[in-house]
């Protein structure tokens, strides 16, 4: 190759092709065009180089991103069997108590030192706590004397020798909680995350069934509170009421003056001496009594309140709670004088009782055991004196969506749940005591909501319809018949009266000179 001039043209591409490295050295190039060049050979080897930098920094990223997913995997592996732990130790401490407890009934008076040994291992089971462990062990938590929504977590049992069983439903409800926590809860939480706007769906639906979780619930109630008493909720109603009762005394103001020191006495919010609950629930009924002036109070609405101010925590979010099941949701005539309607649902309940559990109504028909006389109470107040909290809750969380379906759906699985139990049992006054407070011993929500919704079936609405309409009619005509015969009572009451003889004052005549 010659030598350039000052002014000659850089050398042509087949020409750089063939000389990548060193540069050519063309000493007559202006240094500007040297500098480009040299940058242009470089720049192949700067992009090999970045290449080979970012498959080392990509594989970097995929070991450590398979060691912190072994990491995450571990820990909830470790997690789990912590929880599966815990459960087993309040399984096991329960089948020991439940061992102390036929012991006790086995022994009775007859071996008064055995008998004494055991009064003495039951109370230290009582007392006894797995809360402090070796520094080798897992650390158990105890069972807290309250929950989350401030009920007794170990029922307060009047009878002595219930104090044990108490302890046991505690161990169960937690050992399920434990084992559950993982495995149902967490994936529950994430889908009601992920669920975004709330708006009716078979998704929805079933996730209600399955339960709200607390962080949620609040809001959840709310709208679907809304969606039942959006017709009647107007700006300011709430605080118009309460100003009518200021003006002026409801007749109901002392039955429900009366009721709320009878309201969840096993409730910190309820009896605490400086609990603002009380108040709020003095109002919310003493409002809704202005608003239903045809029912105005009847015992088992200060229940019905409470639940939705423990979940909700504001006055008018709950007023409004218990119009929508008292005028939406539950039929007309549920909360009446007559309380007609409750009665129909009994009957209807003693229908498919013996539809879908027959052995269950052969063998409490043969005792002559009337279910009405607990049932009744489950349907009037929707389970609030009669499950957990958590398993309440839930059930709530469906019947504001669904409607009385969900109470007949779960009043059949209580039933189901235990019908093994109340089997076993051959006397009527042993029914009765275990039909008082059986439906506390129900610990698995899961297995009880699985039941209702799954074994139940088919439960169609129609069907409960048909069956209220029949068993309505049929109860109005008794109810007319009664009238009848108490008409006919009185009159001929009347008209076999005894004349008085002259000189002597009747008994009103007598109490009119008094």
């Amino acid at each position: 190759m010659g030598r350039c001039c000052p002014d000659a043209t850089p050398p042509h591409a087949h020409c750089c092709s063939r000389r990548r490295s060193p540069l050519p050295r063309c000493l007559g190039w202006k240094q500007g065009t040297l500098c480009d060049m040299s940058k242009a050979w470089e720049m192949p080897d700067d992009m090999e180089a970045y290449r080979t930098q970012n498959r080392f920094l990509n594989s970097e990223i995929h070991q450590v991103t398979k060691i912190w997913r072994k990491v995450a995997e571990k820990e909830r592996a470790l997690l789990m069997k912590c929880a599966y732990l815990q459960a087993r130790n309040c399984q096991v401490e329960s089948k020991y108590l439940a061992g102390l407890r036929r012991l006790q009934e086995a022994v009775g008076d007859e071996a008064s030192e055995c008998a004494k040994l055991l009064r003495q291992l039951s109370q230290e089971a009582l007392q006894w706590e797995a809360s402090e462990a070796s520094a080798d062990s897992v650390v158990l938590s105890p069972i807290g004397e309250y929950d989350e929504y401030g009920f007794l977590t170990v029922p307060n049992y009047e009878v002595e020798d219930l104090k044990l069983l108490a302890k046991i439903q505690a161990l169960e409800v937690r050992s399920h909680h434990l084992l559950a926590h993982e495995a149902v809860e967490r994936p529950l939480r994430e889908r009601w995350a992920a669920l975004g706007e709330l708006a009716p769906s078979a998704e929805l639906k079933q996730l209600l069934r399955e339960g709200v979780p607390r962080e949620h619930r609040p809001r959840v109630w709310r709208w679907l509170v809304h969606l039942r008493v959006q017709h009647l909720q107007a700006p300011g109603r709430y605080q118009e009421l309460l100003s009518w009762g200021q003006a002026r005394e409801h007749p109901a103001a002392r039955q429900i003056e009366l009721d709320l020191n009878r309201t969840f006495p096993n409730n910190k919010h309820f009896t605490c001496p400086t609990s603002t609950f009380p108040e709020k629930l003095r109002r919310v009924l003493l409002a809704f009594s202005w608003q239903n002036p045809s029912i105005g109070y009847c015992q088992g609405l200060n229940r019905l309140a409470a639940i939705a101010l423990l979940v909700l925590d504001e006055e008018e979010s709950a007023f409004w709670c218990l119009v929508a099941i008292v005028e939406s949701i539950m039929p007309a005539d549920y909360y009446s004088k007559t309380l007609t309607s409750s009665q129909v649902d009994q009957r209807v309940l003693q229908d498919l009782l013996s539809e879908k559990l027959p052995r269950l109504m052969a063998h409490l028909g043969q005792h002559r055991v009337d279910l009405s006389f607990v049932t009744f109470n489950w349907f009037l107040v929707v389970f609030a004196d009669s499950l957990i909290s958590n398993i309440l809750l839930q059930v709530w969380d469906a019947f504001l969506y669904e409607g009385t379906k969900v109470v007949f759906r779960y009043a059949l699985a209580i039933f189901k749940y235990n019908e093994e139990e109340i089997l076993r049992l051959q006397d009527a006054l042993e029914i009765y005591q275990y039909l008082h407070f059986f439906t506390k011993t129900i610990c698995n929500s899961q297995k009880l909501m699985s039941i209702a919704f799954n074994d139940m079936n088919p439960f169609p609405m129609k069907q409960l319809r048909q069956l209220r309409a029949a068993h309505r009619e049929r109860l109005e005509a008794e109810l007319r018949e009664l009238e009848r015969l108490k008409a006919e009572y009185l009159e001929t009451r009347a008209s076999q009266r005894p004349l008085v003889p002259e000189g002597c004052t009747s008994e009103d005549e007598a109490d009119g000179d008094a």
